[in-house]
């Protein structure tokens, strides 16, 4: 039985903090990017999905499709 535990910093924080540094990134140079940082070396594709979806809904940020299986995430003009 795995245990988790909390991460320091909130996964959407995570992905924000970025895309304000990196500007429009793809959806693989977003978990290569997390799973380098410190607290994330273990979110999959799933969790990063979930994740996306819920910023995209809140607006966020914007998802548009690349090419087959691949997506461009960029932070949303305010």
């Amino acid at each position: 039985m795995a245990v988790k535990t909390w991460k320091a910093q909130p996964l959407h924080l995570a992905i924000l903090d970025i895309l304000e540094r990196k500007g429009s990134i793809t959806d693989v140079e977003l978990l290569e990017a997390l799973k380098s940082s410190s607290g994330y070396k273990d979110v999959s594709l799933n969790e990063l999905n979930k994740a996306l979806m819920r910023m995209e809904i809140t607006g966020l940020i914007l998802v548009s499709s690349l090419a087959r299986g691949r997506r461009l995430i960029q932070l949303a003009k305010k």
